[in-house]
């Protein structure tokens, strides 16, 4: 991998002003025993249950699985497998709301006094990688004792176009980053904590200095503001000189990545008990009447999101959860807010039409901005002639699907969408 700048994308960075606004409490959510990265939480209540604000729903099957909690108080309407984002189906526990949010008894600040019982209190929040990953965060900070941990990266870049939920997190929430970073600080003991924000966020940078100003080892690094800044392999990279190998961990180069929502809210948990039932979602797009940032219980209808924000346009064509570039398409306005929701994005008609493609020119743009030094062209050749012995020595799987390539290609070449089959072809050989 090569140092880079990243590639200039607009910043559509609307919101980022604005406090986010609360949904008032919708009629019922569902929440999905999935809806982040690893194995389904496991179901532990029945149609007809009466649950609470913060109540166990689902407990984390597993050391990479997430709990699940109640995110608004009334009864189990029903429980079925339902769409979520990626069109995939996922059991799914719909709780109709009674109007009251009345909190779970059991809702009170976790004493945390060693590293164990730190990682334990995470798992318990439920929390996950919230700037889209949605790997679950108590296993990626179990590092073993014989690993040196130079570097924790908190991840404040948010370099997507119109995605500020993160922004709105540092502003907002600053102390609960702050305190999370003392914790990490203080039982996983890394060498260096650095705050790593795009310099087109002052105030967020401003902020975090404040709190951080003389806490030793612990540093805001204002960061170029260039797409794709914030993957983590990139990250990394660009923050530290680090390479992480081809089918490695972070941890294999002694740094972890880790979301800055994601450590405010393992923060909260810990100093009141209230683990993650709401996100705050950014709501914008060419589709949307009138953007803002939005707190919403999850299993929220993602269309209630748009009724909450002046409705949609007549011309819209294209519903995006996560950023343009990232992003995956809705296949409808009933799936459900999920943990990794940190936007959901409207656009219209020509805004999400796609260009027309035509034969590559061979300029090299794809080979040239790569952030990872791969060659696109070559991988999608490999790949329509359906030659996994090649996509492996092309080395597809270390693309971070950035879809650099594809925003780039002056002929419009779907290259993002074939790094991704890529990695799949080669998943079904082995």
């Amino acid at each position: 991998m090569k140092k880079i700048n990243g590639i200039p994308v607009p910043h559509f960075k609307n919101t980022d002003k604005y406090a986010p606004d609360l949904l008032p409490v919708p009629p019922e959510v569902t929440l999905p025993m999935s809806g982040f990265a690893g194995t389904p939480a496991k179901l532990l209540v029945k149609a007809g249950d009466t649950v609470k604000i913060g109540q166990l729903i689902g407990e984390a099957d597993g050391a990479v699985s997430s709990p699940v909690h109640a995110s608004v108080s009334g009864k189990v309407k029903s429980i079925n497998e339902r769409d979520i984002i990626t069109g995939a189906k996922s059991v799914s526990v719909t709780i109709s709301s009674d109007g009251k949010q009345e909190i779970c008894e059991n809702i009170a600040p976790v004493n945390v006094t060693s590293k164990d019982k730190f990682i334990q209190a995470v798992q318990d929040s439920g929390v996950v990688g919230l700037g889209g990953a949605g790997y679950p965060t108590s296993h990626k900070l179990t590092i073993k004792d014989t690993v040196q941990l130079d570097y924790i990266l908190i991840n404040g870049a948010e370099c997507e176009p119109f995605i500020t939920s993160d922004t709105r997190a540092m502003v907002d929430e600053t102390e609960y980053i702050y305190e999370g970073a003392l914790m990490m600080k203080e039982y996983l003991k890394p060498a260096n904590i650095l705050i790593c924000i795009e310099n087109n966020k002052p105030e967020a940078i401003k902020k975090m200095q404040e709190f951080t100003a003389g806490v030793s080892g612990m540093e805001v690094r204002a960061l170029p503001s260039k797409y794709p800044q914030g993957e983590r392999k990139v990250l990394v990279y660009n923050v530290t000189g680090r390479i992480v190998p081809e089918g490695g961990r972070l941890t294999d180069v002694g740094c972890i990545v880790i979301n800055c929502t994601t450590v405010a809210v393992f923060a909260k948990y810990i100093k009141t008990g209230m683990p993650l039932v709401s996100r705050c979602v950014t709501v914008d797009g060419s589709g949307v009447i009138s953007p803002k940032n939005v707190t919403a219980p999850i299993g929220t209808r993602i269309g209630e999101l748009f009724d909450f924000c002046g409705g949609l346009k007549d011309d819209v064509k294209k519903i995006i959860r996560g950023g343009p570039m990232m992003g995956q398409a809705a296949p409808s306005l009933d799936v459900p807010v999920e943990k990794i929701t940190n936007a959901v994005l409207a656009f219209s008609a020509k805004d999400a039409a796609a260009p027309e493609e035509s034969a590559c020119i061979k300029c090299g743009m794809c080979i040239s901005n790569c952030p990872v030094d791969l060659m696109p062209s070559y991988i999608e050749n490999a790949y329509e002639l359906k030659k996994p012995e090649l996509l492996k020595k092309y080395k597809v799987n270390m693309c971070v699907e950035c879809a650099c390539c594809a925003y780039l290609c002056p002929a419009n070449r779907p290259l993002a969408q074939v790094m991704t089959l890529s990695k799949r072809m080669i998943r079904e050989v082995r």
